[in-house]
């Protein structure tokens, strides 16, 4: 089933209101490490940003009792915000310093934190910039990996690096809502591998209607609202 606007009454990524509305508003916050000398790959850091959010759903304090449980329930009742901001120097060892997970790719890193009321930003956080944060590919990345997950963007948006690693991390959540507990361990165990890549325009029309998992953007920021960006590949799924 594609989490969407049409199939899905209360979808967390509607554009139109819904109940979720109603409910208290959290954030999922990101940061990403953007050295001036070294920033990360964009790829690299989609891929970064994506684990980043399977490993705070499967952490132990997000689950049952834990610590960080309440709120993470009380961020998926509502609309599934995650919003990306970058830091370097002293201000990525401040955000480190706070409650999270730092999660490491080829280069990139990036440390998510549990959910915050919208605005409720721990003020060594709510600092940081959250537009402009622009990667590139130094080379085409590699062709994914059939037999892994993958998380194709659209071809037709542009989106920054900060929000398509929003999207990507959308993705990745979809894709862990729709598989059992068994695979959910599966893939945590491995270390969620995945790659995001780009589709090519034609095999994204088949994807958007092949039934997997499917990101329509609520259009809070840069693309319009119900835009589908991700589609969550997951070989379980297929």
């Amino acid at each position: 089933m594609s989490h969407d606007v049409t199939p899905s009454p209360d979808s967390p990524f509607r554009s139109e209101p819904t109940a979720r509305d109603e409910a208290p508003q959290f954030v999922l916050p990101l940061v990403v490490r953007i050295e001036k000398a070294a920033p990360p790959a964009r790829t690299d850091a989609l891929e970064t940003a994506a684990r980043a959010v399977l490993v705070m759903l499967a952490d132990e304090r997000s689950l049952g009792d834990g610590e960080w449980a309440e709120v993470v329930r009380d961020w998926q009742d509502a609309r599934i915000r995650k919003v990306v901001r970058r830091a370097r120097g002293a201000e990525w060892r401040r955000a480190e310093a706070l409650p999270g997970i730092t999660v490491t790719g080829k280069a990139a890193e990036v440390r998510v934190f549990p959910p915050v009321p919208l605005d409720g930003w721990p003020k060594e956080l709510a600092k940081l910039q959250v537009s402009g944060t622009d990667l590139d590919d130094p080379e085409p990345p590699a062709e994914a990996d059939a037999t892994a997950p993958v998380l194709w963007l659209s071809p037709d948006l542009d989106m920054s690096a900060g929000k398509a690693m929003a999207q990507a991390g959308h993705g990745a959540q979809l894709a862990w809502w729709e598989l059992s507990a068994e695979e959910r361990a599966a893939w945590r165990d491995a270390g969620f591998p995945l790659a995001v890549r780009t589709a090519a325009p034609g095999r994204w029309a088949e994807l958007t209607t092949s039934g997997l998992p499917l990101v329509r953007d609520a259009g809070f920021t840069e693309i319009a609202p119900g835009s589908c960006t991700v589609v969550a590949d997951h070989p379980a799924l297929r």
